[in-house]
C-alpha cells in the first residue's frame, strides 16, 4: 500500500455543480472499468471499451486518467495519509503518528471500500504494467513520507536516516497489505498495520 492508496463517494457538500459532475464522471469511469476488468480481465479490456461503458469518448477518458493503469492506481484518497499525519501532535514519534493516522483513515475506508481495495490491490500486484507503475508510486510515497518526517523533526529530507525511515515505513505498509490480499482479506487489516508499525516503532526513533 502506498501513501496514496489508502468506491465510496467522498463528501461533496463543499463542491460546486461542475465539480460534482466531474466527480460523478470520474467515479462512473472507475466503476465501469472495474466491472470490465472483473468480467474479462485487465489486459483484455481496452480504453475504448471502458469509455463506451461509461458513455463517454476515449478523449474524455484520458482527461480523467492519463493511462489505463491510472484507473487502478488513482483514487479519491490520494492525500488521506498526509492530511491525517498533519493532524497528529507535532512531538509524536513519526512511526506512532503514521500508525494512528493510518488507523483512523483506514477504518473509514474499509467500512465502505473493502472489496474494491482487495480487487485493486490484486490487480496492482498481478498485472506487470500496473506493478511497474506502483513501484514508481511507492518511491513517490517514500519521498512524501521523508518530507513529512523532515518537517516534523527539523531534519533535512535528504538525510540518509530520514530517507531510510521513510523506506521502512513504506515497506511495512506494502508488505502488510499484500499479506492481507494473499489471504483473501482475512483478518483485521487495521490491526495488522497497527501491530507491525508498533514493532517498527520500537526500533526506529526519529
Amino acid at each position: 500500500m502506498s501513501a496514496r492508496e489508502i468506491s465510496t463517494v467522498p463528501a461533496t457538500s463543499g463542491l460546486g455543480l461542475r465539480e460534482r459532475k466531474k466527480l460523478k464522471t470520474w467515479q462512473s469511469i472507475r466503476r465501469e472499468a472495474f466491472r470490465l476488468f472483473a468480467e474479462q480481465g485487465y489486459e483484455a479490456t481496452s480504453v475504448d471499451q471502458i469509455a463506451a461503458a461509461a458513455e463517454i469518448s476515449p478523449s474524455t477518458f484520458f482527461r480523467y486518467f492519463p493511462t489505463k493503469e491510472d484507473v487502478v492506481l488513482m483514487d479519491e484518497y490520494d492525500s488521506m495519509l498526509g492530511d491525517a499525519l498533519g493532524d497528529r501532535p507535532a512531538d509524536e514519534p513519526i512511526v506512532d503518528a503514521v500508525r494512528h493516522a493510518l488507523s483512523d483513515s483506514l477504518a473509514r475506508l474499509l467500512a465502505s471500500d473493502r472489496e474494491e481495495l482487495l480487487f485493486r490491490t490484486r490487480l496492482t500486484f498481478s498485472v506487470p504494467s500496473i506493478r511497474a507503475r506502483s513501484l514508481e508510486e511507492q518511491l513517490r510515497s517514500q519521498t512524501a513520507i521523508a518530507a513529512l518526517i523532515a518537517e516534523r523533526t527539523g531534519r533535512d529530507a535528504d538525510d540518509l536516516e530520514v530517507k531510510c525511515a521513510a523506506a521502512a515505513i513504506i515497506a511495512v505498509l506494502t508488505t502488510v497489505i499484500w499479506h492481507w490480499v494473499e489471504h483473501d482479506g482475512a483478518g483485521d487489516l487495521t490491526a495488522m498495520y497497527d501491530n507491525q508499525l508498533t514493532l517498527l516503532s520500537k526500533g526506529l526513533h526519529l
